[in-house]
């Protein structure tokens, strides 16, 4: 089931100065995330993507086209439909945007407080999070004695105080380093499994794409480039800005500088090995190169496992007489994809 859709959105805004133009941040998108999926959207600065999210809460008005959240067009809502909406989706930022004021619990219990809930039901619901997201005693601790990865927690569990379908994360891992980001990314898979909250994130991270994602949506000057499963634009980008975002995290096919270093490494013919789902294809063309004497060594990409489904590419540095090598390798070509680096057109 569809839960957020949005059909021909363009958002422009106007001219910051007399002399300069209107800016159109997002240019005739359309999408549909369904319920229950982890949808990232990515691209660089000024893609557009940001202004997505703000779209999707209401924060934004559409110049033209129509944004729906669970059937209903949100353009069309008054002040009170809005609060509903805002109720039913969570925001998590990349600098946490805690109040310092307040306690943990007091962070948590915010959205509560404004919703009008019991005393009682705030605190029960606000020991209930603090649990959930591992900080159940750090409640009476303020936010400068946390740290990035704790106030990021807080704000995780501010967001789903209202129990929302949606959570919107904006950036919430750029500011926290590799290990914590690891944490977080953990807890928020945990929060689409366990508590089924559709999540829609942006970033200019591929690797929490990878990590996290079911889907990506790659953005470009406001306009969606490329999207699919997660796997199909790992493993197969098509458009150059989607290749540029892969690239920073999947060792590719050695080019330029790359390949010519390996070949004043390797004496013998670099040939690249393309690795699709399973692994017997390796096993077998390592096979047939040692069954006709040729010796070979990995010297360069890697294997990437995507939610069990496996790519990638293994560039071999083969040695051994010029017929054996030859033979070797029109018989491993039988099993898997072979290209011998300099004929690659």
């Amino acid at each position: 089931m569809t839960l957020i859709r949005l059909s021909g959105v363009t958002k422009t805004f106007p001219a910051a100065t007399r002399d300069a133009q209107p800016v159109t941040a997002v240019d005739d998108v359309t999408l549909e995330i369904a319920a229950g999926e982890i949808c990232g959207i990515i691209g660089y600065s000024g893609a557009g993507k940001s202004t997505v999210l703000r779209l999707v809460n209401a924060l934004e008005t559409p110049t033209s086209g129509t944004v729906e959240v669970d059937g209903v067009d949100i353009t069309r809502l008054g002040e009170r439909g809005l609060r509903r909406l805002r109720g039913d989706i969570g925001m998590i930022f990349q600098q946490f945007n805690l109040f310092d004021s307040r306690t943990v619990a007091g962070n948590v219990a915010y959205p509560l407080e404004v919703a009008g809930r019991s005393r009682a039901e705030v605190r029960a619901r606000v020991a209930e999070l603090l649990e959930f997201v591992g900080l159940g005693d750090k409640a009476g601790n303020y936010p400068e004695q946390l740290s990035g990865g704790q106030k990021q927690r807080v704000g995780i569990a501010r967001a789903l105080a209202t129990s929302p379908r949606i959570l919107l994360a904006d950036e919430a891992t750029s500011a926290l380093d590799p290990d914590t980001t690891a944490e977080v990314l953990s807890l928020l898979k945990r929060v689409n499994v366990e508590l089924g909250v559709t999540i829609l994130v942006i970033t200019h991270e591929m690797d929490v794409i990878r990590t996290l994602a079911d889907r990506v949506v790659v953005m470009e000057h406001g306009r969606i480039i490329e999207e699919g499963a997660v796997f199909d634009i790992l493993s197969a980008p098509r458009h150059a800005a989607t290749a540029r975002f892969v690239s920073s995290i999947i060792e590719d096919v050695p080019t330029g500088d790359d390949l010519a270093t390996l070949r004043s490494r390797h004496p013998g013919r670099i040939v690249t090995l393309d690795v699709r789902e399973g692994a017997a294809a390796q096993a077998d063309v390592f096979a047939a190169l040692s069954t006709h004497g040729v010796r070979f060594e990995v010297v360069h990409g890697g294997i990437n496992d995507i939610r069990g489904r496996v790519f990638g590419h293994l560039t071999l540095a083969l040695t051994g007489e010029a017929d054996a090598v030859d033979r070797a390798l029109a018989t491993a070509s039988a099993f898997a994809e072979l290209t011998e680096e300099g004929t690659r057109g």
